[in-house]
């Protein structure tokens, strides 16, 4: 004998003693309650035929019908069959686009955000498929191989970023072909390959790829990330300061969703293409896509198949709660009339009384409802404390937290309003996100109206304009996002102006690459005029030495020296020596004047520059690094 969830067991341990002691309180409590509000002379006319050994009975019963149930939830079983389990499904490759062009922010979170939600989806529709995960930039390898289990498909998922692959750029190609080696299993089942990316293609073999795939029986169905009109790609350092991501002219880089060369990919490979857009993009892709293929056997396995016995012990329950519910708790016993006219009236007090303490807590109680009826009311501070009471219980429940954020922006509490509506946020509803953007931009609206400081109140308004226009970006049929954000700017464009110091200092940002350019050309400039100077410097200390040594006349032993060493007689003629000047004037060099001349070698010395080659596993590609 076994059970399948035995931790269960442990409840009755706990729920049995606790059961028992619930029902012997609410004994001593009734009797206690009714003590205080039935007379002594009229309690035995209304307990007339009450048996105390039956209610005790009738609580028995209901004590063990509660074992006997947690019992059942342990699902007790004995004797088992072994067989064999054998499983229909579809092969799904997973590949996902990590470059740096995934961080953009026209579809929110960001790129990758909304392909890592799109790619959990997927793997919950496919319940009966294995799926695996491949992630790509400038190379590719295989995060998850196929697997029929959700957590490490999910945990892969989760893991990754734009730093998972150290090779920047993207490459189509090599995700395909890291996929078609995720399949080593020779099959007759379809090989599917499932591609997230915005269609940016720093190789350019993705299309002889595809099609190289789909003769081996492959079917690519394309995700497009992103939107047409596309983003400025933006990256944050480690200060959490924001920079633009530039090519290697120095020009922003733009990312736009290339959808033409997506959808030829998939037709190349018999399939189609998807822009990821709404919450439903995986429900059609697999109803219209994955669903209509036939699925093949995955391999078998031997099991034991336990015999499940729980049903005997959930009879047994069902007959005792039939036992208490048709057990009364009155004998038969004959009472006169006028012992039952007599107490009619003092038992419908009694009755009355003892319902209305019964239901008291639950007037008392807190919900949803109740707060937002008093949100329709305009009692905004008593809605907004029992929405905060509610998300005790429900932290996570990011509809709930839109609501107190609601209260308390109307409770003028725009800092609690500000907390909620971020927190809001997080959530797949992409209509919740639109709205509460839009009610982030009226409470940073607020706050900006608060502050006397000028640059607070333009930081606060311009954060504003931001929420408001990232509503817009979600929406652009909401008129009360467009009108709000055109007010807000109106707003800006009336405050006066900083002072000069504040404008310098922001021109000065501004500004920043213009000066850097201008530095390095005046230092190249620089470096150019020592140079010049430098080499007439030395040309005019060769010629005064030319004239010293021709002025003075050289002692007979040094020119004996000189021609012994150089081998060659010495011939004058006219008092001087034939043969190179300039090596006459080296040989003649004195110590001061060699370590004058290293000096000013030494003065005009640069440093070699160094060049970072990124390596490429393809030699005809054209490195992006985004």
């Amino acid at each position: 004998m076994r059970f399948e969830h035995p931790e269960i067991l442990w409840l009755l341990l706990l729920a049995l003693p606790a059961l028992v002691a619930f029902f012997w309180w609410a004994w001593l409590k009734k009797r206690q309650l009714i003590a205080q509000f039935v007379q002594s002379r009229l309690l035995a006319n209304l307990t007339v035929g009450v048996s105390a050994t039956r209610q005790k009975v009738r609580i028995a019963l209901l004590v063990a019908s509660v074992g006997l149930l947690l019992f059942v939830l342990a699902r007790p079983q004995w004797g088992f069959d072994w067989e064999e389990a054998r499983q229909r499904g579809l092969d799904i490759v997973v590949a996902i686009d990590t470059s740096r062009s995934m961080l953009a922010d026209d579809i929110k979170p960001s790129r990758l955000g909304r392909a890592k939600l799109a790619a959990i989806d997927l793997k919950r529709l496919s319940r009966a498929d294995r799926l695996g995960l491949a992630a790509f930039a400038g190379s590719a390898f295989l995060q998850c191989p196929l697997t029929l289990d959700d957590e490490p498909f999910r945990q892969s998922v989760n893991a990754l970023d734009v730093t998972i692959i150290p090779q920047g750029g993207t490459a189509l190609a090599e995700a395909i072909e890291c996929a078609r080696g995720a399949f080593k299993e020779k099959t007759d089942n379809h090989r599917i390959l499932v591609l997230f990316s915005d269609g940016e293609d720093h190789d350019g073999h993705a299309l002889d790829a595809a099609r190289s795939a789909a003769k081996e029986g492959f079917r690519i169905f394309t995700i497009g990330v992103g939107t047409p009109n596309g983003e400025l790609l933006r990256v944050t350092d480690n200060k959490g300061r924001i920079d633009y991501i530039k090519d290697d002219q120095g020009n922003v880089v733009k990312s736009r969703l290339n959808e033409p060369l997506l959808r030829q990919i998939a037709q190349a490979a018999n399939g189609f293409y998807m822009q990821l857009a709404g919450a439903d993009t995986m429900d059609v892709l697999y109803e219209r896509g994955l669903a209509p293929l036939p699925k093949a056997e995955f391999s078998a396995k031997r099991i034991q198949r336990w015999h499940e016995r729980f049903q005997w012990f959930l009879g047994l329950t069902v007959v005792l709660l039939l036992v208490e519910m048709f057990l009364p708790e009155r004998k038969r016993v004959r009472r006169s009339e006028d012992i039952t006219s007599a107490a009619n009236e003092e038992l419908r007090r009694a009755v009355a009384i003892v319902t209305a303490l019964l239901l008291l807590p639950g007037v008392a109680a807190a919900s949803a409802s109740s707060a937002k009826k008093k949100y329709d009311a305009r009692r905004y501070p008593t809605a907004l404390l029992e929405y905060q009471k509610l998300l005790k219980d429900k932290p996570n429940d990011p509809r709930l937290h839109f609501n107190t954020g609601a209260a308390a922006y109307q409770a003028q509490d725009f800092d609690e309003a500000m907390k909620q509506f971020n927190a809001a946020l997080i959530t797949p509803d992409v209509s919740l996100q639109q709205r509460a953007y839009y009610n982030l931009g009226n409470t940073q609206f607020r706050l900006g109206e608060e502050v006397e400081d000028l640059s607070k109140k333009v930081q606060a308004w311009t954060e504003a304009t931001n929420h408001f226009d990232t509503a817009l970006k979600l929406n652009s049929q909401d008129a009360d996002a467009r009108h709000n954000l055109e007010f807000v700017m109106k707003k800006l464009e009336e405050l006066p102006k900083p002072p000069p110091q504040q404008q310098q200092s922001k021109d000065d940002q501004d500004k920043k690459d213009d000066q850097d350019k201008q530095q390095d050309q005046q230092k190249q400039e620089q470096d150019k005029s020592k140079q010049d100077q430098h080499n007439q410097q030395q040309q005019d200390k060769q010629d005064a030495q030319k004239q010293d040594q021709q002025q003075q006349p050289q002692p007979q032993e040094k020119q004996d020296a000189q021609q012994n060493q150089a081998g060659q007689p010495d011939e004058k003629k006219d008092g001087q020596k034939d043969g190179d000047p300039q090596k006459a004037v080296m040989a003649r060099m004195t110590p001061q004047q060699a370590m004058q001349l290293l000096d000013a070698v030494k003065s005009d010395e640069q440093l070699m520059p160094f060049n970072l080659q990124l390596k490429t596993n393809r030699l005809d590609r054209v490195f992006k690094d985004w």
